[in-house]
C-alpha cells in the first residue's frame, strides 16, 4: 500500500461535489476484468492512404513537400479539406507560414480556397458518392520562423539544429458517419486537430549527417519511394529516411543530431523502443528508453494491447513536456518524469482511440492523466489537487473556453478528469471500463457517449450522474457539439 494510500484510507475526499470512495485507494479484492477477453476493434478498410514526402532544409529554414492521398469517404462530398494547422494563430510571436501549390484532383489541376488560414478547401468537379475514391496531390511549403517551444519549431544554429514538426502537412479532417469537421482554431499550441486512422508511407530527405525518428517503421527498400519536389534521391549532400505506418490518425517528425539508446517492450507483444536526445542535452536516453518500456508494459495490463511495432521518442530543445502522435512522441530536456508516462498513455488515449481535440479534449487528456496515476501510483496525491474555480464543474468544457482560461486547463482538465474517473469506483474497476472503452473504438473516433456506454456498464446508474456533476454532458445528455458540418 503506497504512502498516499495509508494517509487518505478511513476518510472521504470531496472533489466537485462527488464522495470518492476509501475503497477507490486500495488494490484487493478485486473481481477479474471481462473486458480482459475483448479484441480490439480494427481500423476501417477504406481508410485514407497518404504519402507524405518532405524535404527539411535547415539553412533555409524551410520544409518542401508533396502530400499525396487516395480518399473514399463513406458519406457523399463534393469537395476536399484540407487543414493547414502550421497556419493556426500564435502567442506572442510570429507565426509559423505553410502555403500550398497547384491541387490535382485524380491528375486534373483543380482550383482550391483558403476558408481561413488553417483550411483549405477544394470543390470537385462533381458529386463524389459514398464508396468511391478520389485521388489528390498538395504541394505544400512550410516556413519555419514560428515560436522555438512549439509543434512545429527550428531550434538551434546552422546544421546543429534540432526540428520539430507536428501537423504540419495538409491533412484531411474527416470522421466517418459525420463528414468534414471544421473546428475553429484557437491560440493555444495544445490540442490541434480531428482525422481519421490512416495508412502513411512517409519519406523525409535531411541534410547528410542528420537523423530522422517519425510515425511508423523504418523502411529500408527505397526503391518505390516518392522524394520531395525538387529532391534527387541519389543527392550526395541529402540523407533520406523512409517510414510506413498502417493505422495511424497522423504523423510527426523530428530532425537532428542524437544519442540514440534502443530496448523493447513486452506490450504484450515485442514493441520496440527508440530513443534519440538530441545532441547539445544532457538527458541519458537509456534512462528513457527504460520508463518507456515501464509504461508501455504497465498501460497495456490495464487498458489493452499496444497495437503497433514499435513507439519512438526525440528530445529536442526548447520544449516543456511533451507532444503525443502515434508511435512517435517529441519531449524536451528534464521530462523523464510526469511526462513520459504520460504520453505513453496517449497512445491509447487519442493515438488508438482518438476525439474531437477541440471539442472534447478532456477525453484523451483526462483519460491519459488517469493512465500516467495509475502506473506512478500518484492517485491519492492527485485527489488532494484543487481545481479552480473557473474550471470546477466544467470538465466537458471545448478548447475554445480553455482558450480563454489557460492558467485553469490543466487542474481542470487532466486533474479533474482524473478526479471524475475516481468518483466511480476502484481503480481497478474504472481501469476494467476503460480497457472495455478502447476495445469498442479502437482506430475510430469516440465522443463522450461512447465513453459513458462504457463506463454505464461497470457503473449502472452512477456513471452518468457522476460525470455530469463534474461539467461532462454527452451530446445525447443535451450539450451540442461545436465542430459544424461543411
Amino acid at each position: 500500500m503506497r504512502r498516499s494510500t495509508v494517509l487518505l484510507v478511513g476518510v472521504g475526499l470531496l472533489v466537485a461535489g462527488a464522495r470518492i470512495p476509501t475503497e477507490a485507494l486500495t488494490t484487493t479484492n478485486t473481481p477479474a476484468c471481462p473486458a480482459d477477453a475483448l479484441a480490439l476493434a480494427g481500423p476501417r478498410a477504406d481508410r485514407p492512404v497518404y504519402r507524405v514526402a518532405i524535404d527539411v532544409q535547415i539553412l533555409q529554414r524551410r520544409v518542401v513537400g508533396l502530400v499525396t492521398v487516395r480518399f473514399t469517404p463513406d458519406l457523399s462530398i463534393d469537395r476536399l479539406v484540407f487543414r493547414l494547422w502550421a497556419n493556426r494563430p500564435a502567442v506572442g510571436a510570429p507565426a509559423n507560414r505553410e502555403t500550398v501549390g497547384a491541387v490535382t484532383v485524380n491528375g486534373n489541376p483543380t482550383a482550391s480556397s483558403l476558408g481561413d488560414p488553417t483550411t483549405l478547401v477544394v470543390p470537385l468537379s462533381a458529386p463524389l458518392a459514398a464508396g468511391q475514391s478520389v485521388d489528390a496531390a498538395v504541394p505544400f511549403e512550410l516556413a519555419l520562423v514560428g515560436w522555438k517551444g512549439d509543434r512545429v519549431s527550428l531550434t538551434g544554429s546552422g546544421l546543429n539544429s534540432a526540428v520539430r514538426l507536428g501537423s504540419f502537412f495538409p491533412i484531411l479532417p474527416w470522421e466517418p458517419r459525420r463528414g468534414w469537421i471544421l473546428d475553429a482554431p484557437i491560440r493555444d499550441r495544445t490540442e490541434t486537430s480531428t482525422t481519421p486512422t490512416a495508412s502513411f508511407v512517409t519519406t523525409v530527405t535531411v541534410p547528410q549527417g542528420l537523423t530522422v525518428f517519425a510515425t511508423g517503421q523504418g523502411v529500408t527498400d527505397t526503391k518505390n519511394t516518392v522524394p520531395a519536389p525538387g529532391v534527387a534521391l541519389d543527392d550526395p549532400t541529402k540523407a533520406t529516411f523512409s517510414f510506413a505506418a498502417r493505422s495511424v490518425r497522423d504523423l510527426a517528425v523530428s530532425v537532428g543530431r542524437f544519442r540514440v539508446a534502443e530496448g523493447q517492450a513486452m506490450a504484450p507483444d515485442p514493441v520496440r523502443v527508440v530513443v534519440g536526445v538530441q545532441t547539445s542535452l544532457a538527458d541519458d536516453p537509456a534512462a528513457y528508453v527504460r520508463r518507456v518500456v515501464s509504461a508501455l508494459e504497465a498501460h497495456a495490463h490495464r487498458f489493452g494491447p499496444y497495437p503497433w511495432p514499435e513507439y519512438s521518442l526525440a528530445l529536442t530543445p526548447d520544449l516543456k513536456g511533451g507532444i503525443e502522435y502515434p508511435m512517435h512522441v517529441m519531449q524536451g530536456p528534464n521530462s523523464i518524469g510526469r511526462s513520459t508516462p504520460h504520453e505513453v498513455g496517449h497512445m491509447w488515449f487519442y493515438s488508438l482511440v482518438g476525439n474531437d481535440q477541440a471539442t472534447d479534449p478532456w477525453l484523451d487528456e483526462g483519460l491519459a492523466t488517469w493512465a500516467e496515476v495509475r502506473s506512478e501510483g500518484t492517485l491519492g496525491a492527485f485527489l488532494q489537487k484543487v481545481v479552480p474555480p473557473d474550471g470546477k464543474g466544467r470538465l466537458g468544457e471545448p478548447m475554445s473556453y480553455w482558450d480563454d482560461h489557460k492558467a485553469a486547463y490543466y487542474r481542470s482538465v487532466y486533474v479533474q478528469g482524473t478526479q471524475a474517473l475516481a468518483a466511480l469506483g476502484t481503480p481497478q474497476e474504472v481501469d476494467c471500463a476503460l480497457r472495455a472503452y478502447v476495445a469498442a473504438n479502437a482506430f475510430g473516433i469516440a465522443h463522450p457517449s461512447d465513453l459513458l456506454n462504457a463506463l454505464t456498464e461497470k457503473f449502472p446508474n452512477i456513471a452518468g450522474p457522476v460525470l455530469a456533476r463534474f461539467g461532462v454532458r454527452a451530446p445525447d445528455l443535451g450539450r451540442r457539439r461545436l465542430a459544424r458540418l461543411l
